[in-house]
């Protein structure tokens, strides 16, 4: 049974950064392609980044340049280093290969 636990939101203020983490048990975040999404109150979910097995990565246009996703194989978790927030990156954040959701992790930027 795969089970993905997302960690590592919060509440910081404009300008911060967070560090999620995603866990899977069940599947290694090496085999497959992953991808961060969220979703914020009133909106549709919306990818944010992925990355595929051969580490090509690719972003939303709104998190460029501010959001990096990346693996380690040492604990195998997905990551997904958020650097200057802004109030609209309020959201709670998932990963997901695309199949399987966990309850995702809650990101305040205030």
């Amino acid at each position: 049974q795969v089970q993905l636990v997302e960690s590592g939101g919060g509440s910081v203020q404009a300008g911060g950064s967070l560090r999620p983490s995603c866990a899977p048990s069940g599947l290694s975040v090496s085999d497959f392609s992953m991808a961060w999404f969220r979703q914020s109150p009133g909106k549709e979910r919306e990818a944010v980044a992925a990355i595929r097995r051969d580490d090509l990565t690719a972003y939303t246009d709104s998190v460029k340049g501010r959001f990096i996703i990346s693996r380690d194989d040492a604990t195998a978790t997905l990551i997904l280093q958020l650097n200057s927030l802004k109030t609209e990156d309020t959201a709670r954040y998932y990963c997901t290969p695309g199949v399987y959701w966990g309850q995702g992790t809650q990101v305040t930027v205030s």
